[in-house]
């Protein structure tokens, strides 16, 4: 039997929760998940979007990026990252990643900084890879050295933490959550925006439904347009589903470490691979293996033995359209190239069984002992 790289479990409180919206039994749902998300998360404000895309694109929206602004971003990320600023005809710029973490170098994102003192610098956008995070204090530092917003795209870190605090709550102007990220689809379609700052989510909140505005004395169909915006909303099926599901989301976590630390001790002495490296708290909603050469013909072996493998990412640079747009060369990033070489996401997500989990590693085992 095969095993997928993600497999969805929804069970009977899901459904019961979107029976209670389709009987009408819950028409505040988007509002209840944003304050369940609020409480969870531990941050001032919740806004829910239509997917995580929308909510990064909210987000530039938010702190009014506009044409020629430039935001850092890393080279090593989804395409929904540089793609929600070229929205704007704004200038995404490219750093290279930590080799261990995957994320942003932040020395080589202060170096960028303390040379580049452009007014147009306007954020970082910072990603937080397989569940762990960076040096999030230091990172804060340089953004406020350098007067800076950070961005944080949380896609890989919900309910993940940074020295036991929730990310979401340690301190960005924003954070945005996807409930469907790449390769790890849902049932359901998703997005959350989290702030501290009043005047951020208000404007968010405005622009979320095409700058729609209602005077509350007025008959509830005469509105006003005051500003340009767009329809990010999420629906009630979807805050449903995510409702339930994040009250699972820790007990989902601490089963990622329990699969995580199986791995660990099995693949340990595995040879060709290299185990994560922890820098930071790890949610391991990833469990990213280098595989020191041939990867692909690695990963077409495993799925030979029905074990589907993911990949987290390719680097920007090696996209048609950043390549061509800013004439990037294949060596200007060499670390995050090296590593595009070399990494492998196998499955881990809660719904696997132990059996499920020892066959993987058996696969891992078997193709590996094969190298040369």
């Amino acid at each position: 039997m095969s095993i997928p790289f993600y497999r969805v479990d929804v069970g009977g409180d899901e459904r019961e929760k979107i029976d209670e919206v389709l009987d009408g039994e819950a028409p505040e749902i988007v509002q209840d998940l944003e304050s369940a998300f609020e409480s969870y998360i531990g941050a001032t404000y919740a806004l829910a979007t239509s997917h995580g895309t929308s909510a990064l694109h909210l987000a530039m929206l938010a702190i009014d990026l506009k044409r020629g602004d430039k935001v850092l971003c890393s080279i090593n990320a989804f395409p929904s990252i540089p793609e929600v600023v070229r929205h704007f005809d704004a200038e995404p710029t490219f750093i290279d990643i930590d080799p261990d973490s995957y994320a942003i170098d932040l020395d080589k994102l202060e170096s960028y900084l303390s040379i580049n003192k452009s007014k147009k610098l306007k954020a970082v956008i910072v990603s937080h890879s397989a569940g762990q995070s960076i040096d999030l204090d230091r990172l804060y530092e340089i953004a406020k050295t350098y007067d800076v917003k950070v961005v944080e795209d949380a896609s890989d870190a919900l309910g993940a933490t940074y020295k036991g605090q929730k990310i979401g709550s340690t301190g960005a102007d924003i954070t945005c959550f996807d409930f469907s990220p790449h390769l790890r689809r849902n049932v359901c379609n998703g997005g959350m925006l989290v702030s501290d700052d009043e005047d951020i989510i208000e404007r968010a909140k405005l622009l979320r439904y095409h700058a729609l505005t209602v005077d509350d004395d007025a008959l509830g169909y005469v509105y006003d347009v005051t500003n340009i915006g767009s329809e990010y909303t999420m629906s009630p099926l979807d805050a449903a589903t995510i409702f339930v599901q994040l009250e699972k989301q820790d007990e989902i976590i601490e089963r990622q470490k329990e699969i995580a630390e199986i791995f660990n001790e099995r693949l340990a002495e595995a040879p060709h691979v290299t185990l994560p490296v922890v820098t930071q708290d790890h949610a391991y909603s990833l469990y990213i293996l280098k595989i020191d050469k041939n990867r692909d013909s690695f990963a077409r072996e495993l799925s030979v033995l029905g074990i589907e493998t993911g990949l987290h990412y390719i680097p920007l640079h090696l996209m048609s359209y950043y390549k061509s747009k800013y004439s990037l060369r294949i060596n200007d990033f060499p670390v995050a190239l090296r590593n595009y070489s070399q990494v492998l996401s196998i499955p881990n997500y809660a719904a696997l069984t132990d059996d499920e989990v020892n066959e993987i590693c058996d696969a891992i085992l078997e193709v590996a002992s094969t190298r040369v």
